[in-house]
């Protein structure tokens, strides 16, 4: 069934608790919020955005969305994380459905960050095991295995948005970066920058003093991160000369390595230490036991996935998913969509006073060609459009149009495009708002 939606959005469904302050920018957005604080399973889910008429749904990472519940709430047009992560959504399942999935990879990257370094620090200078002994009365001054992090060498694994700023933050306190990462984009941005690139995640391992973590669940392919990392743990430092703090960080994704691997490499000593604050198997969010997989060692530190976990962090991605969510529904605009990352597509300007309408569709020959006739055969002028293919096998198309199409021309256009792309479900999803000529 092809989603049709002829106004902006005007209702939405929260879980998972997101900051409190969304509900308010959503409401200066003309959009009614409805909150379900608990991580509900699929049969919830689908109820309460059904129920509540939702056309958006704001989620963190705990409440998965598969198949099924996209496939069940025909009124769904957008999901919108309060987080950075979709591997707790079938993306393959929004394309074909024709919602659109956006993500927050900025507001939370000052606080993983801090916490990072944090941990580099007080990790080199053996602060927490020092603490514990301090605390029973034992006074353990010496410099046995206690370094500074200047000169040391940093192997980055994923140098996406907060990679990148903590190897700016660490080069300047005097670390040498290096870098793994397969996406183009940031191998150049990384060279370019002057950072060491490493040509396999080995060759990261081997030759770094720490290595901290921050890819993905899922590479750029859609592929499956899970154990990327196991094969290399135990290879840490092999290729180094002379004493190394070889401390190991994980603050990303929890199934990038099991925590057998990460054990035995600690066990062995090619690990000297490590901090982690995701895990294989969380706990649902207000479930307070949890089997620390780590809790008998020691030399890894764990906190409980709080790395964007900060006062200043929270209310910060509620205002920029509530801007993302706004620019998409009065202007079909996208930024942050997780299906082209860094992907800007905008036409509010051009569209003051004139009718945006937006399609997504499959990327089928003969759909966009569909799109451009329906404008023509409604006597409507294309003022001004931008589209953009995706890789995962849908396309958007955003026109400015002089005036609004009507139902039964809309209806025209995706009976058109299924005759020319010998495809039924070629269009996914319409949506048109006539846009004041001020205001909003």
């Amino acid at each position: 069934m092809v989603k049709i939606l002829m106004e902006p959005f005007s209702k939405a469904l929260i879980v998972e608790s997101p900051h409190t302050s969304l509900d308010e920018h959503l409401r200066e957005l003309g959009i009614e919020p409805q909150r379900i604080d608990k991580v509900p399973d699929e049969d919830a889910l689908i109820s309460a955005i059904n129920d509540s008429g939702a056309q958006v749904l704001f989620k963190r990472s705990r409440a998965l969305i598969p198949r099924r519940v996209v496939e069940s709430c025909p009124n769904l047009h957008a999901i919108q994380l309060c987080s950075i992560g979709t591997d707790s959504i079938d993306l393959k399942a929004c394309a074909d459905e024709g919602v659109l999935v956006f993500n927050d990879p900025m507001s939370n990257g000052r606080s993983v960050l801090e916490l990072t370094v944090g941990h580099l620090i007080a990790l080199s200078r053996r602060l927490y095991e020092t603490n514990h002994t301090s605390s029973q009365g034992i006074w353990e001054k010496n410099a046995r295995q206690r370094y500074e992090i200047k000169g040391k060498s940093l192997g980055i694994v994923g140098l996406g948005n907060i990679g990148r700023q903590i190897a700016r933050l660490c080069e300047s306190l005097g670390m040498k970066i290096a870098f793994y990462d397969n996406r183009f984009v940031a191998q150049e941005v990384g060279v370019e920058m002057g950072w060491t690139q490493r040509e396999s995640l080995e060759e990261l391992f081997a030759t770094s003093d720490m290595v901290t973590v921050h890819t993905s669940a899922k590479d750029f392919r859609g592929h499956s991160n899970e154990g990327l990392l196991d094969p290399f743990l135990g290879q840490f430092g092999s290729k180094l000369e002379g004493d190394s703090p070889r401390i190991f960080l994980n603050l990303a994704r929890g199934n990038l390595h099991s925590s057998e691997a990460l054990l035995k490499a600690v066990e062995s000593g090619a690990i000297r230490r490590a901090a982690v604050d995701v895990y294989p198997e969380e706990p649902v969010p207000g479930v307070k036991e949890w089997a620390n997989p780590y809790m008998d060692e020691p030399r890894i530190v764990c906190t409980p996935h709080i790395g964007g976990a900060t006062a200043e962090a929270q209310p910060r991605i509620a205002h920029r998913v509530s801007i993302t969510t706004g620019w998409f529904s009065r202007y079909g605009s996208l930024r942050d969509c997780v299906f082209a990352p860094r992907v800007k597509l905008n036409l509010e300007d051009e569209a003051r006073g004139h009718t945006i309408l937006a399609i997504v569709h499959s990327t089928s020959r003969g759909t966009k060609k569909a799109v451009d006739d329906a404008i023509y055969e409604a006597q409507a002028n294309n003022l001004s459009s931008t589209h953009r293919d995706f890789d995962i096998g849908v396309a958007y198309d955003l026109s400015v149009l002089d005036q609004p199409l009507k139902h039964d021309e809309v209806m025209e256009l995706i009976e058109r495009a299924k005759t020319l792309a010998s495809d039924p479900c070629a269009i996914r999803a319409v949506r048109q708002v006539v846009v004041p000529e001020t205001g909003w």
